[in-house]
């Protein structure tokens, strides 16, 4: 067994808590003494195997047959390795493996049962196995040492006196040891079980990531096995030494694993070195001992590097020499240690390769000690043939040695030491020598030292470990068992007092027998009991213990001189006997009690002590009992110092209150003096309105009716509180949803809005109760929020009020509660229980409601039959088939003809009209539009103009679509020519005389369009304040093909004539509803118990990127954000962004910039690594007199990150404040320049700043962008302007890739065009543009109930947890969105109301066209022209003929008030005034019209404009509470209100807004500017194209057309030099701009084909190349005006035919 090799085991451990958290994978298989590993990173490489002599598996728990336990692995390991040791040879066990594998769990374990490691396990076996030894003529003995290697230093755990570092030494015979490492002997298993648990509790650990109590150093514990073998036959004694090593290494380990910094980072440094050097020596000797290089010569290439570390240096005899060795090598499962894990298994299948030449270790110490001695005599020949014999013989009298016999005669040489040192420093290599003597012979007394010497020496070691506890205070028992602190039975002893009670006791100190000192750490004389603080003196005072003949101890106190000790609070200045239980203080803060236990005793046995104190001693008691001894009284004190403290606080209240009512009064007179101040500023008047109130200015009746307009319209607002509803209700909802899927029921519930209009009336179940008290008062529709139940499972939909739902929810939790109670087939019959006690379930009706339609039936006003085609709109705005309905009227005797035998006919019914039950539904019912000026709803008005149109003095299609009719509410209502209208309207109207029975039809002809999912169908009509009165067809089977459905269904309806039928047939319809049976679910189908996101019905753009949030500024202080108020005014910014790149010529040039489509950024910057950059800013945008720019404040550059969205919750460390280079006002470049800069030019602004994107110290910025990455930042600039509270803040995202420095960029593609057309120079191309709003608003009102209202803060339970909403799979509930898609669904319902209503209007005017051309009495025709000039004329009723004589009496020659205005335009064009002046006309479609594709603005609308048919419905009619409080920035300047009486109603009015009067605009324009507060927001450029292509635009001063590419995306019109430009040159913004067309504007000029556009600052006048195209354009600027053209064209073609 000689040549044996290391043995090695391979162990693998659990999974620990880290690697749980992070989810890892096992990737260690153990196959007998076989381990594999596989590589996560590559699945489909062939895993590793290698071989070992164990392989245990204890990544289980012991339940696993597999488990190999703590006793398999002594049994494998250790038993073999201690019987090597019985048979003589040195035995090492080594633990190898990274930091955390296990290694200290294999080696030393822990205390519980069955947890013991290898070395705990050993020591107790050998043990065992000495005392189970029956031969009585062997003998054994055992030593130990414990040190540790930390940081290549050696400590030695078992020694308290060793406590600096050991030397590593290394003797020719010995070989490499530790020098004064102390060896102990012991007895027995507990000897070795107390010093190591001692040297355990003194190894350096420390924590790391990835293990908590990470072993920091490497630990040896060795034990020296002697044993004697006695022979009785020949007397000789022989002996066997073992030397047993067991290592714990340190763990191996990576630095951003373990997360070492610091001093870890340090040891881990050292570990590694120590383990490199333990790897390359294993590797050194397996190369060594391996096949190829057994039997070659030893090369030099075969260096051992035993000596790069302490720790081989010591293991060589290890490795590799004389000993039986094993290793362990602990591994880590996870797969996150894979690295780690190979490694360790590599150096294992290494070392597996070393082989040991061990040999019995007999007789050691006679061998040795005879070759010491040789050594030793050779040495002192040494010296003795170099003349220093004398130098033995004083180094030997030195140490306190004899001298040997043979050095005696030489003792007499002895020289001095000055002598002894000279000759020493001549004679070379003497110290050398001298100092391997001493450690030779250090050497010998060691081995010669008796066992008895070396067990007095461990007690002796020990007595000093407990002495040194008993300093400071901690003693341990007399069996050395417990440590702690106790009271001793006699010695007399101090304990401390501490204020905290648990800190009482806990310290002692003995007093001994003669004198005990008491004092500081650096008095001269070593003191016994050492003290510290400012009142302790070096000498304090000391303890004499006498004993006296009769035994008894008697303990006194000699204070030092100037000392403060007390005892029982007396100040001791001479000696004093001490008595049990006194207390004794020291300096100020050190208390004790004196204790004297036989003392106690016999006290206790006579009587109890007078001074005894009845309350317990502790530290209070010895505080107090010191006051009271020096005569301070301190409840005394107390009392006098409570009293001064009371009359202080008494008299500094008073101060205050004096102050604070001084402070008070000068504050109030300050305010009256402010208040006189601003009142004489803004009201001078107010004085002279006091003492004339005469001269007050009244309000004029229109005002009135605007200040009552707008009262009503607030007092009904409505957005703040459905955003508050939707708020605070989102966690019912959430909660219900949650509880729905945990009880897998089919049913989702989320936010709806309901609006109570003629599609969608709300259900009586849905209003609250006091709703019918509201409609009476209620100008506007009701919006309510309700809860919308899909019923998955059914196919039905239910709305729930929110109080439904909480009570439902109520009973949603007991049923939750009691789901684990209840068996499942109990849950599923409840399942299906659809109706009852399920309170996820509503009933559903057998039909459900398809949609509406609406008929009217002012064709019975001039009986002529009409067949009308309507649409049936759901309550969603989808239009679900069409209906087409006959109205025409009959005789009351006429019978219904025959139809056939498909016809189904009812009788004759009589429906009775009440006058006062029609007022009362006309009061409480909601039209769908807002109220007009006068109170009166608009839809009342166009009953009114609803009387008797007969022929075409009525409106012109241009009037139906373009909305020019403005008719004043007194010509409506109030007039005295009201009565005059009375003769027309009964000549009309001579079959519907007041009493006469009147006879009309209604027959339902066809349903068609409806789709398949309803299978019955059937209609029912009834009139629209009658719902109890339905006349009702027979279902039919719909299949969704084929032809329409024939109802064919005739209801014949007697009425007697009132005023409110007549009433009702001109504005009233009757109401259709058809309903079917729904037959499959309209959901779609859902994953398993997964909530779906129910998706807003909105238009899907391609995904933009979103806006960021400003930088937050680093130089400039952070200012609270005044709150802004009304809205001076707004300009369009468009701003250029260029980053120039420094070239060779010393030029900074603009870097190139990709503009290919799809950019997030619409550009992408390619820059060079490493080259000075600037960032280059311009501003663009009209001249105007309140922006003016007056200095950058800061540029700051942040956010950097590779995706384009950014986290901007997270603080940017990396935010970078750029150097301002230059700002000011620029003159713009030839490209800039437009024709729009010819006579007013634009404000071009620009500012530059450097930009060293290294500062940023990112590395995303510092190196080459990765192929298909792009990098994004962002800018923000601060630029303070001209009367504004605070700098306006512009934000840009920039998106940029880096190439290397030298790297020629490739153009882009646009690039490359303009290159080859030569049409634009690259520079110009080479920038990013950003258009932005910025928006000048008052500084609010801070004290305004509106402003208070704003600020209020509403809590949003959405974010609020709720069980269970980890299942809803990203389900959210809706908020503001809502909102705002429920307000496109009104504009929509509305929009088709408006189209039902003009198609029954056309329709109505083209029958009566065709069946009066000849003409009656009171219908004459009238030429084309008249018609057209009386349609733009502003007649008071379309429909009717009244305002007729007037119109016709008035004679061709003389211009009307329509012609004059033309006139006078088409002169101003002449003389060219497209002037800010020009804004208001009856020809144009106001701004706000032109915006109905924008839901950021509430159209405007003048309420002089009367008919229903004739005026577009927008979201400010359907539902104003909704949209206009949502934006209160009116993106429409309030125009002046005229003062002119001849046309009051040509004044646009916006809504809430009073007119001023005169007086007080004066004193307006007087007032000076106020400070502003500025916004500026980034438009986002709409993806959807609506027209692009090539326009001609007039240059003012020469008169000549340029030709510019044009893209509309509205609201915007985008300027390009030419298609091949990629950089926008200007904007119009269509929101701000009206669009003007007039064919003789384009007589008198002579330019076909052109159209205007003017802006608030300009007026552009454009030609398209044909009239089609210019057409085309004008539907991209404006639809509307678009289509009010084509309908007059064509209609004016159609009178060219019938002429």
């Amino acid at each position: 067994m000689a040549g044996a090799s290391v043995k090695v085991a391979v162990r693998v451990r659990p999974f620990n808590s880290r690697e749980m958290s992070r989810e890892s994978k096992c990737i260690i298989q153990m196959s007998g003494s076989t381990t594999t590993i596989l590589n996560p990173k590559q699945p489909k490489e062939t895993p590793k195997s290698f071989s070992f002599d164990y392989s245990y598996w204890s990544h289980t728990t012991p339940a696993d047959i597999n488990y190999a336990s703590q006793k398999q692995v002594y049994r494998d390991i250790g038993e073999e390795m201690l019987q090597h040791a019985f048979e003589g040879y040195n035995v090492c066990i080594f633990a190898y493996g990274q930091t955390g594998a296990g290694k200290s769990y294999t080696m030393m374990g822990k205390q519980e049962k069955d947890q013991q490691g290898i070395i705990p396990q050993l020591c107790e076996d050998l043990f065992s196995r000495i005392n189970d030894t029956t031969n009585d003529n062997m003998s054994y003995s055992v030593e130990v040492s414990y040190m540790e290697i930390y940081c290549e230093r050696v400590r030695d755990l078992l020694n308290p006196k060793n406590k600096g570092n050991l030397r590593v030494r290394e003797h020719p015979l010995m070989g490499p040891y530790v020098e004064d490492l102390s060896k102990l002997a012991v007895t027995s298993y507990n000897d070795i079980q107390d010093l190591m648990d001692s040297g355990n509790k003194a190894r350096t650990v420390a924590a790391t990531n990835m293990n908590e109590t990470s072993s920091r150093s490497h630990a040896v514990f060795n034990i020296i096995f002697t044993q004697k073998r006695h022979d009785a036959e020949t007397d000789i004694t022989t002996e066997k030494v073992s030397k047993i090593s067991l290592v714990d290494l340190a763990g191996s380990e990576r630095a951003d694993s373990t997360g070492a910094k610091g001093t870890r980072l340090k040891e881990g440094a050292n570990i590694n070195k120590s383990l490199t050097t333990l790897g390359k020596v294993i590797s050194a000797l397996a190369e060594m001992d391996s096949g190829p290089n057994k039997n070659k010569k030893k090369k030099k290439t075969d260096f051992i590097p035993y000596r790069d570390s302490v720790l081989t240096w010591l293991l060589r005899e290890n490795l590799g020499g004389n000993s039986r060795t094993a290793m362990v090598a602990a591994l880590s499962p996870a797969d996150i240690n894979y690295d780690e894990t190979l490694s360790t298994l590599r150096y294992a299948d290494r070392a597996k390769q070393i082989r040991c030449n061990a040999v019995i270790n007999e007789d050691p110490n006679n061998k040795l000690i005879r070759e010491l001695k040789d050594e030793v005599a050779r040495l002192r020949d040494l010296l003795y043939a170099q003349g220093l014999g004398d130098i033995i013989d004083m180094t030997n009298a030195i140490a306190g040695i004899s001298p040997s016999s043979s050095l005696s005669a030489l003792s007499s040489r002895a020289a001095s030491v000055a002598s002894l040192h000279e000759r020493i420093m001549f004679a070379p290599g003497s110290e050398e020598a001298i100092e391997r003597l001493k450690e030779t012979e250090k050497i010998i007394a060691e081995l010669n030292e008796t066992w008895e010497e070396k067990l007095r020496r461990t007690e002796a070691i020990r007595m000093e470990r407990e002495a040194l506890l008993a300093e400071m205070g901690v003693a341990m028992r007399e069996d050395g068992g417990t440590l702690g602190v106790f009271s001793p039975k006699k010695t007399p002893h101090l304990v401390n007092l501490n204020e905290d009670p648990l800190m009482s006791e806990c310290l002692l100190y003995y007093i001994k027998d003669g004198i005990t000192r008491v004092g500081r750490e650096d008095a001269e004389k070593r003191q016994d009991i050492v003290l510290s603080g400012h009142f302790i003196k070096e000498e304090h005072c000391l303890f004499r213990s006498d004993t006296k003949s009769g035994g008894e101890v008697i303990v006194t106190l000699e204070p030092c001189e100037g000392a403060d000790t007390y005892v029982n609070g007396k100040k001791v200045t001479e000696p004093s006997i001490l008595r049990s239980g006194n207390r004794i203080i020291m300096g100020k803060s050190h208390v004790f009690r004196f204790n004297h236990p036989e003392q106690a005793r016999q006290e206790r046995e006579r009587t109890p002590c007078a001074e005894t104190p009845a309350e317990p001693v502790d530290w209070a008691f010895a505080q107090r009992e010191l006051l009271e001894k020096q005569g301070i009284d301190m409840k005394q004190e107390m009392e006098q110092r409570l009293q001064e403290l009371e009359d202080q606080y008494r008299r500094e209240r008073e101060e205050a209150n004096y102050l604070l009512e001084q402070q008070r009064l000068d504050y109030e007179s300050k305010l009256e003096a402010l208040q006189k101040q601003m009142d004489s500023r803004y009201y001078p008047e107010a004085n002279e309105e006091e003492e004339e109130p005469e001269d007050e200015v009244q309000w004029t009746e229109r005002e009135f009716e605007l200040a009552l307009w707008a009262f009503r319209k607030w007092k009904w607002y409505q957005f703040t509180s459905l955003r508050d509803l939707l708020w605070g209700n989102a966690i019912f909802l959430k909660e219900a949803n949650a509880i729905s899927v945990e009880l897998k029921k089919k049913v989702q519930f989320q936010f709806v809005l309901l609006t109570d209009t003629l599609y969608s009336p709300l259900p009586p179940d849905l209003l609250p109760p006091d709703a019918a008290k509201d409609r009476e008062k209620r100008p506007f529709p009701r919006t309510i929020v309700a809860v919308e139940v899909q019923d998955q499972k059914n196919g039905a939909t239910h709305y729930w009020t929110l109080e439904k739902l909480r009570q439902r929810l109520d009973l949603m939790r007991e049923m939750y509660d009691r789901a684990a109670e209840v068996p499942s087939s109990v849950i599923e019959d409840c399942d299906n229980v659809v109706t009852g006690g399920d309170p996820f379930y509503d009933r559903f009706p057998w039909f459900r409601l398809v949609g509406r339609a609406f008929v009217y039936l002012s064709n019975l006003l001039y009986p002529v039959p009409l067949v009308h085609r309507v649409a049936i709109v759901s309550e969603k705005g989808e239009v679900k088939g069409f209906l087409r309905v006959a109205v025409q009227a009959i005789s009351a005797d006429e019978e219904a003809p025959d139809y056939g035998s498909g016809v189904r006919q009812s009788g004759t019914a009589k429906i009775s009209f009440d006058d006062q039950h029609f007022e009362k539904f006309q009061s409480e019912s909601c039209p769908a539009v807002g109220m007009s000026r006068s109170g009166t709803s608009q839809e009342e008005l166009r009953i009114v103009e609803g009387q008797g149109q007969v022929s075409d003095v009525g409106p012109s299609a241009d009037e139906v679509n373009n909305n020019t009719c403005a008719v004043t509410p007194e010509d409506l209502l109030d007039s005295p020519e009201k009565p005059s209208q009375d003769g027309p309207l009964e000549v009309a109207l001579d079959h519907l005389k007041l009493g006469s029975i009147f006879t009309f039809r209604v027959t339902v002809l066809q349903a068609s369009s409806i789709s398949a999912e309803y299978a019955d169908i059937f209609c029912q009509f009834n009139f629209i304040h009658r719902h109890d009165e339905a006349f009702s067809t027979e279902p039919l089977k719909n299949t969704g093909r084929g032809p329409p459905l024939g109802f064919y269904h005739v209801q014949n309806i007697a009425v007697e004539v009132t005023k409110s039928f007549i009433e009702y047939i001109k504005s009233q319809p009757i109401v259709f509803e058809v309903f079917g049976h729904y037959q499959q679910h309209p959901f779609p189908p859902l994953c398993k118990d997964v909530l779906s996101p129910l998706r807003p019905s909105r238009r899907h753009f391609p995904r933009v990127m979103p806006l960021s949030k400003p930088v937050p500024a680093t130089k400039l202080s952070t200012m609270t954000r005044p709150s802004a108020g009304p809205c001076q005014c707004k300009y369009d910014l468009m701003v250029f962004f260029e980053i120039c790149e420094l070239e060779a010529n010393g030029d900074y040039i603009p870097a190139v910039v990709d503009h290919r489509g799809g950019m997030p950024c619409h550009g992408t910057f390619l820059l060079h690594q490493g080259i000075q950059r600037r960032i280059s800013v311009t501003l663009v945008h009209e001249t105007g007199s309140l922006i003016r720019w007056k200095e950058v404040r800061e540029l700051v550059v942040g956010r950097i990150r590779n995706t384009p969205e950014a986290d901007e919750s997270l603080i940017d460390p990396n935010i970078l404040s750029l150097n301002i280079l230059s700002s000011g006002y620029i003159h713009p470049s030839q490209d800039d320049r437009q024709f729009l800069d010819s006579d007013m030019p634009r404000t071009f602004y620009q500012f530059e700043a450097a930009w060293d994107s290294s500062m940023h110290n990112s590395l995303l910025l510092n190196r080459v962008t990765p192929y298909r990455e792009k990098i994004y930042i962002t800018l923000s600039a601060y630029i303070e302007m001209e009367n504004c509270t605070q700098p306006a803040v512009i934000t840009k995202d920039f998106c940029m890739v880096f190439y290397s420095r030298d790297a020629k960029l490739p153009a882009s593609r646009s690039i490359r065009n303009l290159f080859g057309s030569g049409s634009l120079r690259a520079s110009e191309s080479n920038r990013v543009t950003g258009v932005y709003e910025l928006s000048l608003c008052r500084v609010a009102d801070a004290g305004s109930p509106g402003m208070q209202r704003r600020r209020r803060r509403v809590l949003d339970t959405s974010v609020a947890y709720v069980r269970g909403e980890e299942n809803l799979a990203g389900w959210r509930p809706r908020s503001d969105s809502l909102i705002l898609d429920h307000q496109w669904e009104l504009e929509k319902l509305s929009l088709l109301q408006e189209v039902e209503k003009t198609r029954h209007y056309l329709l109505l005017r083209e029958k009566l066209e065709t069946t009066h051309r000849l003409g009656m009495e009171t219908l004459s025709p009238c030429s084309s022209e008249d018609s057209e000039s009386r349609s733009t004329s502003c007649i008071s009723s379309p429909l009717s003929a009244d305002g007729a004589p007037e119109s016709r009496t008035s004679p061709p020659e003389t211009p009307s008030e329509r012609q004059k205005e033309l006139a006078v335009k088409c002169l101003r064009l002449l003389t060219h005034t497209f002037n800010r002046e020009y804004s208001h006309s009856h020809v144009c479609i106001s701004a706000s019209e032109s915006k109905l594709s924008e839901m950021s603005v509430t159209l405007m609308r003048d309420p002089s404009m009367p008919a229903l048919g004739v005026t577009t419905l927008t979201p400010s009619s359907t539902c104003p509470s909704l949209v206009e409080g949502c934006y209160n920035a009116m993106e429409v300047r309030p125009p002046q209100v005229s003062s002119r009486a001849e046309s009051p109603d040509l004044e646009p009015v916006i809504e809430g807004e009073q007119k001023k009067s005169p007086a007080r605009r004066s004193e307006e324009e007087k007032e000076p500017q106020r400070l502003l507060v500025p916004d500026i927001q980034e438009i986002r450029v709409s993806p959807i194209v609506s027209k692009k292509g090539y326009l001609h635009f007039l240059e003012p001063h020469t008169n000549g057309w340029v030709k510019r590419f044009v893209v509309v995306r509205r609201p915007y019109v985008y300027i390009y030099n030419s298609d091949k430009d990629a950089v926008e040159r200007a904007i119009l913004n269509l929101s701000k701009a009206q669009v003007e067309y007039s064919e003789d504007q384009q007589a008198m000029l002579k330019t076909p084909n052109t159209f205007a556009v003017c802006t608030e600052h300009r007026g552009i006048l454009l030609q398209a190349s044909s009239d089609k195209d210019m057409h085309d354009w004008l539907y991209a600027f404006n639809p509307l005006l678009a289509g009010s053209i084509r309908s007059k064209l064509s209609r004016r073609r159609t009178a060219q035919m019938r002429i």
